[in-house]
Order: C-alpha cells, then sequence, then structure tokens
C-alpha cells in the first residue's frame, strides 16, 4: 500500500503543480469582444445635427420668397413670405381666413404681432390690421393659418435639441428641391412643438419645401433681397375683430322671415 500511495503521488505531483498555471492562463484570456452597436442612433444623432444647422442658417436668412401651397381638394396658393434684415416677417396667405373666402396677411414686427385682412371674396373693405399681442406671442388657433410656421418659430424647435423629436433623412417630396428630413414627436402630449412632417432646406438655409397634415408648401422660384423691415399690409385699427379660420356659419332657413312678411 505505501508503494501505490508514493506511486500515486509520483504521478498527481505534476499535475497539482501545473494547475494554478492553467487556471491563471484561463483567466487571463480576454472576455470575447461584444457585437458592434447598433448604428442607427449614430445615425439619427447626425440626421438632427444636419437639419439643426439648416435650421439655424433658415433663422439667419433674409429672403422675399413665394411659396405654392398645396392642400387636397382645394386650388393651389401662393403665398409670400418676407423675412427682413431686422428680424421681422410677415407671410401673406390668400384664403387664409373665412373658411378660405377672406385673404390676410400675419406680421410680426417690433409693435407686435398683427393679422391684416387684405380685400378679397370675403372681406370687401380696404385693408387694415389689427394687433393680435407681442411680436413673439402665439397666434391665437382660431385665427391661426399654421403655414407661417414652419419659416418662422418652428425653426426655434428644429434647432433645440431638447425638443421630443426624432429626425431621420428623407425623400423630397414631388416638386421639392433641397436636402430633406422627416421629423417626428416622441411625445405623448397633444400639443406637439411642432406639425410631424417633411422638412427640406437649401444649402444656404433657404426652405425648399415643408409637408404636414396641414398640407405642402414649395419653393416657387429663387427669392429676392429682403428689405430692411417689413411694412404692414394697412392701417392698424381697435374696432375690428381678427378674422377667424373658420367660415362664418351658415343662415338657417327657420329662422328667415317667410315670403310675403312684411
Amino acid at each position: 500500500m505505501p508503494v501505490l500511495l508514493r506511486s500515486a503521488g509520483r504521478v498527481l505531483g505534476p499535475l497539482v503543480l501545473s494547475l494554478p498555471t492553467l487556471l491563471a492562463a484561463c483567466t487571463s484570456e480576454q472576455p470575447p469582444a461584444p457585437p458592434p452597436a447598433d448604428a442607427a442612433p449614430v445615425q439619427v444623432d447626425a440626421a438632427w445635427d444636419e437639419l439643426a444647422a439648416l435650421a439655424a442658417a433658415a433663422q439667419d436668412r433674409h429672403l422675399v420668397a413665394q411659396y405654392v401651397y398645396s392642400r387636397p381638394g382645394q386650388p393651389d396658393r401662393t403665398i409670400v413670405f418676407t423675412s427682413a434684415n431686422d428680424g421681422s416677417w410677415r407671410v401673406d396667405v390668400p384664403g387664409g381666413a373665412l373658411g378660405g373666402t377672406a385673404d390676410v396677411s400675419m406680421a410680426s414686427t417690433a409693435d407686435g404681432l398683427f393679422q391684416c385682412a387684405l380685400p378679397s371674396a370675403g372681406h370687401a373693405e380696404s385693408a387694415s390690421c389689427v394687433r393680435l399681442g407681442d411680436r413673439d406671442d402665439a397666434v391665437p388657433r382660431r385665427l391661426d393659418p399654421r403655414v407661417q410656421h414652419p419659416l418662422t418659430d418652428w425653426l426655434d424647435v428644429l434647432t433645440d435639441r431638447r425638443a421630443p423629436l426624432a429626425v431621420a433623412p428623407a425623400t423630397a417630396p414631388e416638386g421639392v428641391t433641397g436636402t430633406c428630413y422627416s421629423v417626428e414627436s416622441t411625445s405623448a402630449s397633444l400639443n406637439a412643438p411642432l406639425d410631424v412632417g417633411i422638412y427640406c432646406y437649401d444649402r444656404d438655409g433657404t426652405p425648399t419645401g415643408v409637408r404636414t397634415g396641414a398640407g405642402t408648401l414649395r419653393l416657387a422660384a429663387a427669392p429676392a433681397p429682403a428689405p430692411a423691415t417689413v411694412q404692414l399690409a394697412g392701417p392698424v385699427v381697435v374696432d375690428r375683430e381678427p378674422l377667424d379660420t373658420a367660415g362664418p356659419p351658415t343662415p338657417d332657413p327657420s329662422e328667415s322671415p317667410s315670403a310675403g312678411t312684411p
């Protein structure tokens, strides 16, 4: 028996001595490399960086530009946008009030925010303007033609990386040039900071087109140089209410005087 134990000891001895070396070799091996991270977040961040840079350039871009405004089931209209050198702006919107029967002009100047009623089928009077508030105030929803936002205050949202948005490269809508991005809201709030859609810009920051649920704007021609400041379409009056976007209510025939009634 002692002979067997001594034989076993001679056999196991080298194994016992080599075991720590084997364990050290195993533990020194590096763990397998993790799978490559998804590149999508990087691409999304890059797209928003590009869009934010173009939107910032658009804020500094002063011009006079004409846009074709299209909505399904309605004739195309020409929107005139003026961004003056002093930061004031004006947007003339045919059919922008009274259910499409009255033309209006929205303007923001050092004196405030204005809606001007223009002579049109639904407003036979001469042009006049109503002050809606300070220049950075929001337009009340019932008075808001909405087409001015992609060219004015929504640029602030597109340059704010804290805004709840998802941005990705997009194909330009038909008839629109420039570099385009799809913008989606990531917030469940009903008050989204802007309308989701496709926003397109030229390399110098000129907005070349926008497609949202409210319709499509596309640049109609090369922009003209900007004026020093915008001029309101008419005098400011205090005895007139601003024009709603909704059409006037249809008269109820039952409330009309009967034929032959004096």
